[in-house]
């Protein structure tokens, strides 16, 4: 038996209490702080979005800061509140949490509910990533595009609340579990950082004796046709939409994670096997211009806020020096920064590309495949090893936070 299963026999034989989110904690709703509240320092704040992208179960320190005047209209969170996401573009994002376990008060804004409460914050915090609480969540979300799930109805969601002394005990097992995906997560970011060293190495080319070019004089760019997101239908064409180029690939890909509706084929523009597939526009400067390289069979339609590079050389190089700091360098005098961010297939002709000869090319490939498979590949390395440990931490997780419900 283990400790826990000890406490528990200790504490409540008869099985654990579910109450209500709102009978044993205090829910304050956020409002305000738009990022453009942010300074470079003042007091602490969470802002709802960082949650999701960001943070983990629990921090102890902010990335972002308020002015204190802005901060005295903010909700407040003190050590050992737990802020939540009331907002999300999907269900899995929508009721996220982190505990604050700074040594201060901090704030958070808008679609943000801050939790005050007697229990263990980071017990909380891991209960609400379970399936259990997923699918209360969903009954009591609202909305299509945007899903909501108010503080009221987060109130309305029953858990689990064992003894303190077992939900404590729950933590320091589910801690090591975290503790450990950590610290391969930060070996692996180690071997990226290397790797990405070695890639704008071998790719500068040092005192090597390469033609430089420009891109218009090795290739042609054409401009995808327009689809929406309405469009996308599972069992239609293969298609590439630029918001996939820099959240879905890598630097090849043989088959798309979308499909447009069938019917659209003759007013589509279509990538074909070896062209690369390169984003107009992005949110951010680093986003504008990824590309990735088609090698599927057939041809792809793409987005008409994509390029198609169809060119002479090897279509995994081209897509390789797309990812170095010295292209990236290049790109940013010619990327036109309004709130969206872009670069025209003009401005794309006039960057430089080495040129080496087609068997360098593709030795300089094979290479970067094999450093390209280390730090990314979720067969085989680092990354298989991390999501082994997942799955394992999300098994053990979800039986440890799975209790029988005292009569």
């Amino acid at each position: 038996m283990s400790r826990i299963d000890k406490l528990i026999a200790e504490y409540c034989p008869e099985g654990v209490e579910f109450k209500a989110i709102g009978e044993i904690a205090e829910l304050v709703r956020g409002n305000g702080m738009p990022k453009s509240d942010f300074s470079e320092s003042g007091v602490g704040c969470i802002h709802y979005g960082q949650i999701y992208t960001y943070y983990g179960i629990w921090t102890t320190d902010t990335i972002s800061f308020v002015p204190p005047e802005k901060a005295e209209k903010l909700a407040k969170v003190e050590p050992g509140d737990l802020v939540i996401t009331n907002t999300s573009e999907n269900l899995e994002d929508v009721c996220k949490s982190v505990a604050w376990l700074g040594g201060s008060q901090i704030v958070t804004g808008g679609h943000a509910t801050v939790i005050k409460t007697e229990q263990d914050p980071k017990y909380l915090s891991y209960y609400f990533r379970t399936p259990e609480f997923f699918a209360q969540k969903k009954k009591q979300a609202t909305g299509a595009k945007v899903i909501d799930v108010s503080a009221k109805n987060l109130a309305k969601i029953r858990i689990p609340i064992p003894p303190i002394e077992v939900q404590r005990e729950i933590v320091k097992v589910l801690d090591n579990f975290t503790q450990l995906e950590a610290e391969l997560e930060a070996e692996l970011e180690a071997r990226r950082l290397q790797y990405q060293h070695y890639r704008d190495a071998l790719l500068a080319f040092g005192d090597q004796d390469v033609r430089w070019t420009t891109m218009a004089e090795v290739g042609e760019f054409f401009r995808g046709r327009r689809f929406t997101k309405n469009d996308l239908n599972a069992d239609g064409l293969a298609c590439i939409h630029y918001g996939d180029i820099y959240t879905q690939y890598g630097t090849a890909t043989t088959a798309t994670v979308s499909h447009v509706r069938s019917d659209m084929a003759s007013t589509l523009r279509f990538a074909k096997h070896g062209d690369l597939v390169i984003a107009g526009v992005g949110e951010t400067v680093e986003d504008v211009g990824k590309a990735v390289a088609w090698l599927g069979d057939g041809e792809v339609a793409i987005h008409d806020d994509c390029f198609a590079f169809r060119h002479s050389l090897n279509p995994k190089f081209v897509s390789y020096y797309f990812q170095t700091a010295a292209f990236h360098a290049e790109k940013n005098k010619y990327v036109a920064r309004a709130k969206v961010k872009r670069l025209s297939a003009e401005n794309l002709g006039k960057l430089a590309i080495p040129v080496p000869p087609p068997d360098e090319q593709e030795r300089i490939v094979a290479i970067l495949d094999k450093f390209d498979a280390l730090v990314n590949d979720l067969s085989s390395g680092l990354p298989a090893e991390i999501a082994a440990r997942r799955k394992q931490y999300e098994h053990y997780r979800d039986r440890l936070l799975t209790f029988r419900e005292a009569a």
